[in-house]
């Protein structure tokens, strides 16, 4: 199996953020604003600047977005942002603002702000037009008149960002749906657009099972008689409606940044305060008991499928099967520490580690050794999906009580089901 790759267009969004935040605050000092506490200014304006972001969709711009729907994300953040602003005086009893030099800082901030986030987005596309960098491999499922118009997008609007590798035409009669698995995989395509209109159910279904499986993204040309559901993102390339099946919390900017913020936070307070004494404590009697190192470090997978180094303490004896074989009921290799340490989950405390340095999350679906997840990818129908987050030490699964050994596809495929509920929530 070939599965998807790590891309660095996330890191946009994220900056963006930093950047306008930066602008806002570093502004506040070129204009004579007279208020009396500049750390309360500046935590009220970037406070609502992050709230008026959210509720105005302002980072959520894709490389299909049109200049237009830019210019006005901009000014219809800085309308309400500008309200805000003059709110601050009556909010705050700040009665000696100058107001005059209000306005002059929240137009020179519009202006600042609007520049370089055109200029960012006239780079990004001139950046996939001519040195074919961030760009994403499609193929087109169906072919009628949708369908071309979608592909003339695609070789038109180079600045999208999006290489056309093929078109499978449904009306043949040798057309198989396996075929075009097969060159997805083998020609490491990224997204998958299909033709509602030329599908049966069953290979819809199929594109979405494979696409779930295989980490690759699916997406529809609807008909006249689709549905939007509220299940349903959609949007537009140019003039045409896609689909997309699935929209992620966690693929939120602001989302992504509230989980990493805890996770840092509360990583460090169990390393400062509970690993940074209790390790040691632990590391004597492992020791003791058995020979070998005090920390076990294991290949597992996770966000996107990358592999990383999972830390635990070391629970069993020293022997060549521990990336190999899962620990099983009464088994001989784990020591009488490694059963206590296993019994109270503290043998996941140097995980810890791996959240601090951004492999794992606190909560997420749990990561598996890299033999077990290429033989579940293959056994387990939308195992796969579980790597669209980054993964936890503990999940929605192991509260409801899948943890542990896997006796039984039931077991791996009821973690599933409540892993991809959570990715999903």
């Amino acid at each position: 199996m070939i599965f998807r790759q790590g891309r660095y267009s996330g890191f946009i969004k994220p900056f963006f953020y930093l950047m306008d935040l930066a602008i806002i605050n570093l502004s506040i000092s070129l204009f004579p604003l007279n208020f009396r506490n500049q750390v309360l200014f500046s935590a009220y304006l970037t406070t609502i600047w992050v709230l008026i972001s959210l509720k105005n969709s302002y980072y959520e711009v894709q490389r299909h977005t049109k200049i237009t729907l830019l210019a006005t994300l901009v000014i219809r953040q800085f309308f309400f942002f500008f309200i805000a602003l003059y709110a601050f005086i009556g909010f705050f009893k700040e009665f000696n603002m100058s107001r005059l030099a209000l306005a002059k800082f929240c137009f020179f901030v519009f202006i600042v702000i609007f520049t370089i986030k055109l200029i960012i987005y006239i780079l990004l596309k001139k950046y996939r037009e001519r040195m074919s960098g961030n760009f994403r491999n499609v193929v087109v499922i169906g072919k009628n008149k949708k369908t071309d118009q979608l592909i003339n997008i695609f070789n038109q609007r180079v600045d999208f960002g999006y290489r056309f590798k093929k078109q499978f035409d449904t009306k043949l009669p040798n057309f198989n749906i396996n075929e075009c698995f097969q060159f997805v995989l083998k020609d490491d395509v990224d997204e998958i657009y299909c033709s509602v209109s030329e599908l049966k159910n069953k290979e819809m279904l199929d594109i979405i099972e494979f696409a779930d499986n295989n980490l690759k993204e699916v997406k529809f040309l609807p008909d006249n008689k689709f549905i939007f559901t509220k299940k349903l993102k959609y949007e537009y390339y140019d003039y045409l409606p896609i689909i997309s099946l699935r929209d992620i919390p966690l693929n939120n900017t602001v989302n992504a940044f509230v989980k990493r913020s805890f996770d840092v936070l509360f990583s460090l307070c169990m390393i400062v305060f509970l690993l940074s004494w209790l390790t040691p404590i632990l590391a004597i009697i492992i020791r003791l008991e058995s020979k070998g190192p005090v920390f076990f470090k294991q290949k597992r997978n996770g966000l996107d499928n990358q592999e990383f180094e999972c830390y635990k303490f070391r629970s069993m004896a020293v022997n060549d099967l521990a990336h190999q074989k899962q620990a099983t009921k009464n088994d001989f290799r784990v020591t009488k520490v490694g059963r206590f340490l296993r019994k109270t989950s503290l043998d996941e405390l140097p995980q810890f580690f791996n959240v601090f340095l951004g492999e794992m999350s606190v909560v997420g679906p749990r990561p598996h050794m890299v033999s077990h997840t290429n033989m579940y990818a293959v056994r387990i129908n939308k195992y796969m999906v579980r790597h669209l987050v980054k993964p936890g030490i503990t999940g929605l699964a192991q509260v409801r009580g899948f943890r542990g050994e896997v006796e039984t596809d039931a077991d791996i495929i009821n973690r599933v089901k409540f892993d991809i509920f959570y990715i999903e929530n």
